[in-house]
């Protein structure tokens, strides 16, 4: 019985912070991370400063506990390619996970996008650095042609630049994430012919 009522209260306290960081990232993305104070950020969830504190002290942590909650998937993602062969295979799978972990954080990295100043002061800007290269590592060849090299880092700059670039034009979201997805593949495949050959 004791162990139910610790579950739901940790439950409780978990949904709490999630909201927090709902209504946190919400207001950093309409009016900017500097022009959003804790306080407004208590009276959107109706709570007070005081409870708002027991769970983030500052903005930062708010946006840092984010980025790691929302990028863990890149962060396994990482980990996964870099146990797997060096294969086609290998690389065309990293793109599509890739786009499936952008595509559920999107609202952070339209936050990022959004206020790219305060993402190179808070420690955010470099892990998020550090995670590109991780990607970038399994993905490249680094015997390729330059060329080719250039191929498969733009496969991942594809998907960044689908989800900012195209959100104005017209069609179905889902289809043009599946259309900036085959371009990415695309791009990586190419890259890994070009470095062993068709086959």
């Amino acid at each position: 019985m004791v162990d139910t009522m610790d579950g739901t209260k940790q439950q409780r306290r978990g949904n709490t912070r999630q909201r927090i960081q709902d209504v946190a990232l919400e207001l950093f993305a309409e009016q900017g991370y500097e022009k959003t104070s804790l306080r407004e950020i208590a009276e959107h969830l109706d709570v007070t400063k005081a409870a708002l504190y027991y769970h983030f002290k500052t903005k930062e942590e708010i946006i840092v506990s984010l980025f790691e909650d929302l990028t863990q998937p890149i962060e396994d993602l990482i980990e996964w390619g870099r146990s797997q062969p060096h294969t086609l295979e290998t690389k065309q799978e990293i793109v599509r996970r890739y786009s499936a972990a952008l595509a559920g954080a999107h609202p952070l990295f339209r936050f990022m996008q959004e206020n790219q100043a305060t993402v190179r002061e808070l420690r955010i800007g470099d892990t998020f650095k550090e995670r590109m290269k991780g990607l970038r590592e399994i993905i490249i060849d680094p015997e390729a042609e330059m060329v080719d090299q250039v191929r498969s880092v733009s496969a991942l700059f594809t998907l960044h630049a689908g989800m900012f670039l195209l959100a104005d034009l017209k069609g179905d979201p889902e289809k043009k994430r599946e259309a900036v997805l085959e371009v990415a593949v695309d791009l990586v495949t190419q890259a890994h012919e070009g470095a062993y050959g068709k086959g």
